[in-house]
């Protein structure tokens, strides 16, 4: 095979790598300022998401995954751009969308649409399920919900509810239907990348499992991307391709599923890890267990933003900054135990 041959072969796979990302998200900051005084002078801010970078390829769910306040429901709505950016770019299908307004803000919204962690809240209550679920679509088209009706309801069958519930309020149903609701709601105007906050978090476990099934379905039939936000490892291990674990606003790892479950790399992913209950009561399994609570995202350590509560600490973790990089095939890691 000539060079020539070679060359224009790499140039097509890296062209067809590219065309496959839909969503690039590089060195995003989000930052909340803390004031004081009389004057509301800014003492400090509040780093809820502090440079942190995605990549996301068309058709897969990626998980995000951390303790509570590590800053993953943030990161959720700023790439929403229901949050300004403090630093950093949001790429959608390779265009910078981090400035985006106006008209131009609007006609983005139709690509990415958001499932949110409480059903009840999300809902507005003085409307019609048919007119929750048209809104989207009405606010893109000049389409009445007369016309659209037909089309609303063959939805809400597809997100298994009834064609007369079209007529219903959202006080007339569970939270899992509630939530069913908010599903078809976001896929009204057939997104190409949904955002899932903890979509099952405020659910029943019975009822958790069948609004995941229904989120992989709906994935298949509309050719979706997800973004799967949740702090419920079983959960994310069911339902994503590849996994971040975010600690503090900073990605500490990212890989595909079976990497980040069966050989973790970093310290806190393996504790989060080590909490996954066993099916198998004959089975036995180490916890490890941090000690310590976790530190304010206003004053965060230096160094090593875990090295407060890690079991692996060094003193160079107390000083140096550990950058995420990849240290095993398509597995990054931001420990200096890698260094």
């Amino acid at each position: 095979m000539s060079e020539q041959v070679k060359i224009e072969q790499e140039q097509k796979s890296n062209v067809s790598a590219k065309d496959n990302i839909l969503l690039e998200v590089k060195n995003l900051k989000k930052y909340y300022p803390v004031t004081a005084g009389f004057f509301k002078r800014k003492v400090g801010d509040v780093k809820a998401v502090d440079d942190i970078s995605i990549t996301l390829k068309r058709g897969e769910t990626f998980g995000l995954v951390g303790e509570s306040g590590c800053g993953k429901s943030t990161t959720g709505r700023t790439i929403l751009r229901l949050t300004d950016a403090t630093d950093g770019q949001i790429l959608f299908e390779g265009k910078d969308i981090t400035k985006l307004k106006g008209s131009s803000l609007r006609k983005f919204r139709r690509n990415i649409q958001m499932v949110f962690q409480d059903p009840y809240a999300s809902l507005n209550s003085k409307m019609m399920v048919g007119r929750i679920v048209d809104e989207p679509i009405r606010n893109f088209t000049r389409q009445t919900s007369k016309e659209l009706e037909p089309e609303v309801k063959a939805l809400l069958s597809k997100v298994g509810l009834r064609e007369e519930d079209y007529y219903k309020y959202p006080h007339e149903f569970s939270g899992g239907q509630r939530q069913r609701i908010g599903i078809a709601r976001a896929l009204a105007l057939q997104p190409k990348l949904v955002i899932a906050d903890e979509p099952v978090s405020a659910l029943d476990v019975s009822i958790q499992s069948q609004v995941l099934n229904l989120l992989k379905e709906m994935q298949t039939e509309f050719e979706l991307t997800y973004l799967f936000i949740a702090h419920d490892l079983s959960v994310v291990k069911h339902m994503s391709d590849r996994i971040g674990v975010m600690y503090l606003g900073n990605m500490v790892e990212v890989g595909d599923n079976n990497a980040i479950y069966k050989e973790p790399l970093h310290p806190y992913t393996k504790a989060l890890t080590s909490a996954i209950p066993e099916p198998d009561p004959l089975k036995k399994k180490e916890r490890i267990i941090l000690e310590g609570d976790v530190p304010s995202p206003q004053n965060p350590p230096s160094g090593c933003v875990f090295h407060t509560r890690c079991p692996a600490a060094m003193p160079e973790c107390k000083k140096v900054i550990p950058q995420l990089k990849e240290v095993r095939s398509k597995h990054k890691v931001a420990c200096l135990l890698y260094d």
